[in-house]
């Protein structure tokens, strides 16, 4: 029978290890020590390490102090660990210590025991081979702006783009429609149905290009600076030479970062880019709210456009079909605003040469943009594909709404319109009965003056 645990040593001595795991001694000793909670560290980070850690041995190869051997090896590993092979072999919570080192550890333990698999010998060292020219003070906030901008580039803005073309289709499909505004929740001027969906593809167009702008700041890399933003014990180049290399892998153009200490202890680019997903958080939730509202009923709400019924909406009440999409939608919002708190006040506390609250910044940020880009495609998928518009009823509440009235002004006057809609409201008769029966106009006249197909 195969021993259930392997001995595995560090600096503070030796310590049992599952035999069946890549890890070592670092990664047993916070997988013992931090018992706290359910959050593990994001995959999105760890595939964000391997990225860089082959990405340094890359660099240190090309500055002459990493053999190719042992490049070969690191990089085979970290393929491996970027396809989810050994996802099993990434245990550490969130909840550890404020710099991310034990995670920094996990990776290169894990590289150099599969990679000393691969060889049939040790011939890979955690520190010395794997963590060369390194810290986990500049790996593991590089890690965060790769995982960041890859989540970013490959799930958030093609979800975006996702909705914004079923908005750009239901634009050109509903043309011509009119129906009335709404501001205050009270009735407004006329609006065309393809003109207020339009202002829901506009905020999707700004949250985008605001998003986009934010990865400009993500794609400063601090590898290179090592522990304190010195550089220590990296070669001459190598800042620059591992940024190439990670542009390379990942076919993001990354550049590294001009001051390392503010690189270090600074988090305001995730800051930024946090503030623009909760703007499109923003937008989501309005849209969701907008798209509830306007299917609401279907015979005491506005009903003016139908959704997609995808599942019984009540236990009790037969027949009942709920915006769920909707609810998603906005629940999502609300767990990216509080995101944006936690991100804020985590960027905050750097001290000195480091911030040390860097794991549960991009855990947030992370969750922010996986729920949005998740959201934003099941909103899309099942309910905005399939938006229809109610004519029938948004006709019949353009011709009862009051507020048509203003485009007499120019004939009768502001407050002679508004003696027509308060007369029109409380006797309910029609705007054209109200206005006749004051003096304002004969009926011909307003026939020829009241066109609400024109107020657009």
């Amino acid at each position: 029978m195969a021993a259930e645990y392997r001995v595995e040593h560090d600096s503070m001595g030796e310590i049992n290890v599952p035999a069946d795991k890549y890890w070592g001694a670092q990664t047993e000793r916070s997988y013992e020590n931090f018992k706290i909670g359910e959050e593990r560290m994001p995959r999105e980070i760890i595939r964000a390490f391997a990225v860089l850690k082959k990405a340094a041995a890359t660099a240190n190869n090309r500055l002459g102090r990493l053999d190719g051997e042992r490049l070969r090896l690191i990089s085979r590993v970290c393929d491996e660990i970027m396809s989810g092979a050994l996802d099993d072999n990434f245990p550490l919570v969130v909840w550890q210590t404020g710099s991310g080192t034990q995670s920094n550890m996990n990776v290169n333990e894990v590289i150099a025991n599969r990679g000393g698999e691969l060889a049939g010998e040790r011939i890979l060292h955690p520190n010395d081979h794997v963590n060369m020219s390194q810290s986990s003070n500049d790996t593991f906030p590089t890690a965060m702006h790769i995982a960041a901008v890859t989540a970013i580039e490959c799930a958030l803005l093609p979800a975006i783009d996702k909705l914004s073309a079923t908005f750009a289709r239901l634009m050109e499909e509903n043309r011509g429609i009119i129906k009335s505004g709404r501001t205050h929740l009270q009735d407004a001027t006329p609006i065309s149905f393809s003109q207020e969906i339009s202002g829901w593809r506009a905020m999707l167009e700004k949250s985008r290009a605001m998003i986009c702008m934010s990865l400009d700041g993500l794609s400063e890399l601090a590898l290179g600076g090592t522990a304190v933003g010195t550089g220590l014990n990296a070669p001459a180049g190598f800042d620059a030479e591992v940024a190439r290399a990670v542009s390379e892998l990942t076919g993001h153009e990354y550049r590294t970062a001009a001051n390392k200490f503010h690189s270090l202890t600074s988090k305001d680019e995730l800051v930024f880019a946090h503030g623009a997903l909760k703007g499109l958080a923003a937008n989501m939730m309005k849209i969701a709210n907008d798209v509830r509202w306007l299917s609401s009923g279907p015979r005491c709400g506005l009903h003016e456009i139908f959704i997609p019924e995808n599942e019984p909406g009540s236990s009790i009440m037969p027949g009942k079909v709920n915006p769920t999409q909707c609810e998603a939608v906005t629940m999502i919002a609300v767990q990216v605003m509080g995101n944006d708190a936690a991100v804020g006040i985590a960027a905050s506390q750097g001290n000195f040469e480091l911030n040390v609250f860097m794991p549960v910044l991009i855990y947030n940020f992370l969750q922010s943009v996986r729920l949005l880009s998740d959201g934003i495609v099941s909103f899309n998928d099942n309910c905005a594909v399939g938006i229809r518009a109610n004519r029938a009823q948004m006709e019949e509440n353009l011709r009862r709404s009051l507020m048509l009235v203003t485009c007499l002004n120019p004939y009768i006057g502001y407050e002679n319109a508004a003696k027509t809609a308060k007369l029109a409201y409380s006797e309910n008769i029609s705007l054209k009965e109200a206005c006749v029966k004051l003096g304002f106009l004969t009926a011909e006249r307003f026939d020829e003056v009241f066109r609400p197909e024109e107020m657009v």
